[in-house]
This record gives C-alpha cells, structure tokens and sequence, in this order.
C-alpha cells in the first residue's frame, strides 16, 4: 500500500531497529496488533497508550545505542519532558541527552503521534477491534462506539488546532468524553457506566415502577 511507504512508524522502526519486545511475536507490528485488539488473554488497549509504549521503545534504543542509562524511571521521566511545556527542565534535559550525543530536537521529532499510530493500525496493518460481545450487549456496545468516535473527532480537531498554532499542546492532550444520562423527574445527572452497573438512572424515581394510583 501506498500508505506503508510514508508511514512514520515504519520509517522509524526500521531507521532505529525496533524488535518485538515479547519472543512470542516475530515483529514489532504484530505486537502493535495484538495489544491493541487485545488478542488471546490480552486486555485490548487504546491509541494513546500504544504510542506512548512505542515512543518509549523508541527512547530506550536511542539511549542504549549511545550508552545512556536507562535503569529505574529514566525513559519516563525523559519521556514525560520531552512532552511536556516545562521549557527549563527541557532545556536542561537537551543538554544532558548533548552530552551523550543525542540531539533533543530530532530525538523529539522522531516520537508518533497517536493519530499516526491509529492511522498505521488502522490502515497499513489493517486492524479491526472486535465487538466484546462476550461481555456486553449491542446496546451498551453503541452507547461505548459512539463515545469512542467522538472521542476521536475531538482528538482530530485538537490535532489540527494545534498544527495552526491555536492550540498548544492539542496534539498530545488526553480526551475524556462521558456519557451521562438523566432523570426525567429530578436534577439527577450520573454517567451512563454508573448507571449502567447499579442498575437505575435514580434512586428516588427509576427503581420502582410508576405508581398506579397517580391520576
């Protein structure tokens, strides 16, 4: 596909050697796939913890390859700065990773985006999560659909805001969307999990059947 020869985490994998970190997949790619789908006895996770566990990846090669300690949390910490609008601690940083013969700017230009890891999921690997029908009905699966797609149209437009300089930081900002629903007789607002696991919207009006003496 045309997409495979443009993508950034091909391009990355490949400059800097980026292995399988588990023996029981034979690529990088294929372990991308399987913790984002959740395959096997593995619980699915989503875009943004693949692209931080990839920049991570991404981070302690570099540092191995130019003798950097990478012991306890020092790819965290460093990983945390470089994403992070603490211009002091970056810049201290920069120097230290200079002394080690790592340039902090492409260092940081080098790291992907969790648009770009969803892009590389979605269309040069060509992974699809499946419905968890095993665990939830197709109405609370619509309910979860719904949030995760406007989840993604928000982190989309933070993106793009970001690119025109009207957003600093929306490229990388965590999106939380909840559903809440409410009662029809009272101000009671809970989110739709909530509701969901206990069983009613509110206590006072829903768990009862209406009454059949109201006139």
């Amino acid at each position: 596909m045309a997409t495979d020869a443009v993508c950034k985490v091909d391009r990355v994998t490949e400059i800097h050697g980026l292995a399988s970190a588990d023996p029981v997949f034979d690529s990088l790619d294929e372990g991308l796939l399987a913790r984002w789908t959740g395959v096997g006895e593995r619980s699915a996770v989503g875009y943004r913890s693949l692209t931080e566990w990839f920049n991570k990846r991404l981070l302690k090669s570099v540092y191995d390859d130019h003798g950097r300690d990478t012991l306890g949390a020092t790819v965290d910490s460093d990983y945390d700065i470089l994403q992070g609008d603490d211009e002091l601690v970056a810049a201290e940083l920069a120097e230290s990773l200079r002394a080690d013969g790592i340039d902090a700017d492409e260092l940081r230009d080098a790291l992907v985006s969790w648009g770009t890891m969803r892009t590389h999921l979605q269309d040069c690997l060509g992974g699809q999560k499946e419905p968890q029908t095993a665990t939830t009905d197709w109405e609370v699966e619509s309910v979860r659909k719904a949030k995760g797609v406007t989840e993604s149209k928000v982190e989309s437009a933070l993106s793009a805001l970001a690119r025109k300089d009207r957003l600093a930081g929306g490229d990388s900002a965590d999106v939380g969307v909840q559903v809440k629903v409410g009662c029809d007789s009272c101000p009671t607002r809970v989110p739709f999990d909530v509701a969901l696991e206990r069983g009613y919207v509110c206590e006072t009006h829903h768990t009862q059947p209406p009454s059949q003496d109201a006139r």
